[in-house]
């Protein structure tokens, strides 16, 4: 048995914890196709008020999409705040359940909705498949959400439980956690997200990095994934 090199299409990139437009215009002169910003968490970097989430959102150029990481779990409080902050994205980075998230849907039809499920054990894998109807899309981090730790951890999880949760729904998932440049070949080649998703992996002392941006772009334009080939 040979292995031939498949060139796999690149995964589309969020890049999250935005801090200003500065910051949103180098990661979308890099390559990003979608950006993430964070509004009041228990945890985690990036954290920004959502009046600057809001001025950010509005000079986003048109066909990059802007994700609202929110920690409400009331369907009316998330949708008065995606009203607000003007992103095209709502990214829920607690759980809140089909229910609520079939809730929000009709509140708000417009908003592409994200649920973040925390990569902790095979029960994720459970809780994908029950909200794979009622969202656009799902994010896989790293994160103890009995502890109140959302998400920008800088961690990585358990990739296979990843790969299982891309094999069993229906919608993008995204691949996010303890990613940067020497690490995210690896994990787009096990995982096979849609999506990957990086704060700390392309920032120095909390700053967007270009030359850690340039490098990430880098290494994903040039993969190619082994497959076996009967000789």
């Amino acid at each position: 048995m040979n292995l031939r090199t498949v060139e796999m299409p690149r995964p589309r990139v969020k890049i999250c914890c935005i801090e200003s437009a500065e910051e949103a215009h180098l990661a979308v002169r890099h390559g990003a196709d979608a950006l993430g910003l964070v509004s009041s968490m228990p945890s985690g970097p990036g954290v920004i008020p959502d009046s600057v989430i809001g001025d950010i959102a509005a000079t986003v150029p048109q066909g990059i999409e802007t994700f609202l990481l929110t920690s409400r779990t009331r369907p009316g409080a998330i949708a008065e705040q995606f009203d607000y902050c003007g992103t095209t994205t709502i990214q829920i980075v607690d759980w809140i359940g089909a229910t609520r998230l079939d809730e929000l849907r009709k509140l708000r039809p417009q908003a592409r909705l994200v649920q973040v499920i925390h990569v902790s054990g095979r029960d994720c894998v459970d809780r994908a498949i029950r909200v794979n109807d009622s969202v656009d899309a799902i994010l896989l981090d790293s994160g103890r959400p009995d502890v109140r730790e959302l998400g920008g951890t800088g961690r990585t999880h358990d990739w296979s439980v990843s790969r299982e949760i891309v094999e069993s729904v229906e919608v993008p998932v995204y691949l996010a956690g303890g990613l940067d440049s020497s690490n995210v070949v690896e994990g787009v080649e096990s995982v096979r997200p849609y999506g990957i998703d990086l704060c700390t992996g392309v920032r120095t002392n909390g700053t967007l990095d270009d030359s850690k941006l340039a490098e990430l772009f880098r290494m994903l334009d040039t993969y190619g994934v082994a497959e076996p080939q009967a000789s």
